[in-house]
């Protein structure tokens, strides 16, 4: 029976325990409890002893998952694991990301092996491997084919020894591997790109490799086919497989080192992933306590956190109180009290205390796993002024073709003896050194390794156009609450009337509060328990949306709000007008506190500003930046908050609506505009923003609308991500620069603007290296962002 049935290699059929007495199974039959699959006892099978108790698998890799989670297995929990996304088998093109497929396989637009789409992926670089092997081959050939032709130019005989037929035929033996085999991977790509009409650098390769290696061939075996003027000294006419040799080695070459530097921009998502530990201590209903692999673990799961531990998902304490460093979110050393309610975020550090908290997100739905993403997707999207490159590209490669075939003409035609072979290396040089390379890779190799570096610093790149375009904002709209100020309020004044004192005050304030849910009244009681006092309990509680909340104490009714409250209770507040106009002016909300229809005080709260967004303010005006306050509350706040910043214009009173207005009427006016903000009614505006950028302490809805979001609450994060934006915009410049320059002067020199000058030739050898330069010069530059300072 054992051999009829197969195995899930994941486990998620779990069906159990080992019992022999299982449904259906016989005496001389067991279950696998990771796969379900029946095994036949006495049969020499792995097996494992759990609590006194045997169990028999299919094969060693289930008693290896096993033994690492018996309870998983056992419990049925391993029937609630979610299966594998298909996701996980996406893979993408990292110049084209529009080109998504299941499993690997090559772009049909530029040739590039596609990657997986979960960027940070542990798994082999088979291509690596693969361009690694055939480099070696091609660098063999090389070597002796370079001593053979160049061997009689440095007083080294070899070919008089070996004799000329026997030189040509040892050339075509040793390249021949070379071209057919080693390279076919270009060939195959180039192949591709003719038949998609999306010319590229393979294109170029493969007409350049091939014109070279064809023409050799046939003047090895047919040489009557070609002019009696083109033979040489030697009485053949001269080949050129060692140049054919030489361009796909140094290709390879080339193909390793942006191989090698696309992985490396890829060590700061890696670094993210393995903020996570490999296992969690998971607490199982019988009270049990054992070290479970993190994939096991699922929501709802009871874990562990002990001092010094990395948190490994996204939870809620449930007893016990610590202090955890959330670095890894707000960029603040100090480590934030977690008590039992308290949410705890997978990858954070555990201090002090221990707790036992509950799974509520693991997988890719925790906050560590969608940073990850954001990053990956950052990376593979495209910046616009690919498009422009694109473009240049389409027409570059044509126009190559174009240049090499009239050079060839121009060069038999109208050249010096031999003049068709002149032709056909000024051809062929053409052809390779005008790979377009470099100018592919110029933007995808700076946005890769920008968005890398800014993952680092706090910053998110979801979308490289936001990073480019925010190199040239020139206008910043910022909301107030939780972007310009911490988005806490705190309770700042307090003053007393009619004889009351300010400590009996707060505490009727505070009773009467210890039941709202409102922001200010939960300042108000933080305040009061901060003081030590012992609330009272209060009754009849009444909160009147907008206006504010009534109760009964032993000493009467209550009131806490606004004017318009006290206005309906007829309270007079006249003695206080004074006292409300100097707090809004300073950015505080006035709250009267009225007992039994008389006025007794007068609480004001605020929402303090950022300890470092005045610094930041005139940081980001230094850069040329106009800055605008846009915030629902109202204007004497808002003109408080605006000019202890020190910034000049300032939009109040907006509904969310009137956010999205304000930006698509300053897109009307030409203005580049980035809008910078944290709440679900900020969500409209950050979508409609040529740049939005969401902080990462605001609401979900925020972060998905935006294509950039700052780690962390302070502002500093914006500045980190201007010089960010500006340093990759002018690397991509820099890298185009260096992609054009190339391709400008080298493909003339090539098809031997210099001749007559010079009366050199470019070799198609040399052309394979400066070709291979620009690339290397390119790849260079975009990775010097890894080292930028923020």
């Amino acid at each position: 029976m054992a051999d009829h049935l197969s195995c899930d290699s994941n486990g998620s059929t779990c069906c159990g325990r080992n019992s022999q007495a299982a449904e259906g199974v016989g005496a001389d039959v067991a279950i696998d409890p990771v796969c379900g699959m029946s095994v036949a006892v006495g049969a020499g099978k792995p097996h494992f002893t759990y609590k006194d108790e045997v169990y028999l698998f299919c094969n060693p890799g289930c008693r290896d998952r096993f033994e690492a989670d018996p309870w998983f297995y056992l419990s049925g929990s391993s029937k609630r694991k979610p299966a594998p996304s298909n996701e996980d088998a996406l893979y993408t093109c990292p110049m084209d990301p529009e080109i998504v497929q299941e499993g690997a396989g090559t772009c049909p637009i530029c040739g590039m092996a596609l990657e997986p789409m979960h960027g940070g992926s542990d798994e082999t670089n088979h291509e690596l491997i693969d361009f690694t092997r055939r480099f070696w081959i091609s660098a063999a050939a090389a070597i002796p084919l370079l001593i053979l032709t160049m061997g009689p130019m440095l007083g080294f005989p070899i070919r008089l020894w070996l004799g000329e037929k026997v030189s040509l035929y040892l050339e075509l033996v040793l390249s021949a591997p070379v071209v057919l085999w080693a390279a076919a991977p270009f060939f195959q790509r180039g192949w591709a790109s003719l038949k998609s009409g999306h010319y590229n650098m393979w294109t170029l390769i493969m007409l350049g490799v091939g014109a070279g290696f064809l023409y050799s061939s046939v003047a090895v075996f047919f040489p009557g086919l070609l002019p009696e003027l083109v033979y040489g000294p030697s009485g053949h006419p001269p080949v050129y497989f060692e140049a054919s040799v030489v361009i796909v080695t140094l290709i390879f070459a080339g193909q390793l080192m942006e191989l090698k530097a696309r992985e490396k921009t890829g060590d700061a998502i890696r670094a993210l992933m393995n903020l996570a530990p490999k296992t969690a201590r998971r607490i199982t209903p019988d009270g049990d306590e054992y070290e479970a692999p993190l994939e096991n673990i699922l929501v709802d799961d009871t874990l562990r956190i002990l001092p010094g531990d990395i948190i490994p998902v996204d939870g809620v304490v449930l007893k016990g109180r610590s202090s955890v460093d959330e670095s890894l979110l707000s960029g603040e050393a100090v480590p934030v009290e977690k008590t039992p309610d308290s949410p705890v975020t997978g990858g954070t550090v555990n201090t002090t205390g221990s707790f036992v908290m509950r799974a509520a997100a693991v997988g890719q739905e925790t906050v560590l796993a969608r940073i990850v993403d954001m990053v990956s997707a950052a990376q593979r999207s495209r910046a616009p002024i690919q498009n422009l490159v694109d473009r240049v590209a389409a027409y570059f490669v044509p126009t190559v073709v174009c240049v090499a075939v009239v050079a060839f003409g121009l060069w038999w035609l109208l050249g010096p003896e031999p003049a068709f072979v002149l032709g056909v290396v000024s051809a062929v040089s053409v052809l390779v050194i005008a790979c377009p390379c470099a100018l592919g890779l110029a933007t995808p190799m700076s946005i890769m390794t920008a968005t890398g570096r800014g993952a680092q610093a706090g910053v998110l790149i979801k979308e490289a156009g936001a990073l480019e375009q925010f190199a040239s904002t020139d206008t910043l709209v910022l909301d107030k609450t939780g972007t310009l100020t911490e988005g806490r309020p705190v309770l700042t004044d307090l003053l007393s009337f009619s004889g009351s004192t300010e400590a009996d005050l707060l505490k009727k304030a505070a009773s009467v509060e210890l039941g709202s849910e409102h922001p200010l009244g939960a300042a108000i009681v933080t305040a009061a328990r901060e003081r030590g006092m012992d609330l009272e309990p209060v009754s009849n509680l009444e909160a009147i949306p907008g206006k504010g909340i009534v109760g009964g104490s032993a000493q009467g009714s209550i009131a806490l709000g606004n004017a318009v409250l006290m206005t309906e209770l007829g309270v007079d507040i006249g003695s206080a007008g004074s006292a409300v106009e100097k707090l809004e002016t300073l950015a505080r909300t006035p709250i009267y506190v009225s007992e039994e229809g008389r006025l007794i005080g007068l609480l004001a709260v605020a929402d303090p500003i950022k300890k470092n967004a005045a610094a930041t303010v005139k940081a980001l005006q230094r850069e040329g930046i106009r800055l605008i306050i846009a915030t629902g509350d109202t204007q004497r706040t808002a003109d408080a908050v605006a000019r202890q910043l020190g910034i000049d214009q300032v939009r109040a009173a907006l509904l969310p609506e009137d956010k999205k207005k304000l930006i698509d009427a300053l897109k009307a006016e030409g203005a580049t505009v980035a809008m910078a903000g944290d709440g679900i009614n900020d969500a409209p505006a950050l979508a409609g923003a040529h740049v939005g950028i969401a902080m990462a302490t605001g609401a979900d809805v925020a972060v998905e609308s935006a294509g950039m979001t700052i780690l962390g609450a302070d502002l500093d994060g914006l500045l980190r991500a201007r010089r960010l934006a500006s340093a990759s915009a002018r690397n991509i410049r820099q890298n185009l620069v260096f992609a054009f320059a190339y391709n400008a002067a080298g493909v003339p020199i090539a098809a031997g603007l210099l001749y007559p000058l010079t009366g050199m030739l470019l070799s198609p050898m040399l052309a394979a290296a400066a070709m291979s330069l620009s690339s290397v010069s390119v790849i260079a530059n975009a990775l010097r962002l890894r080292r930028l300072a923020l």
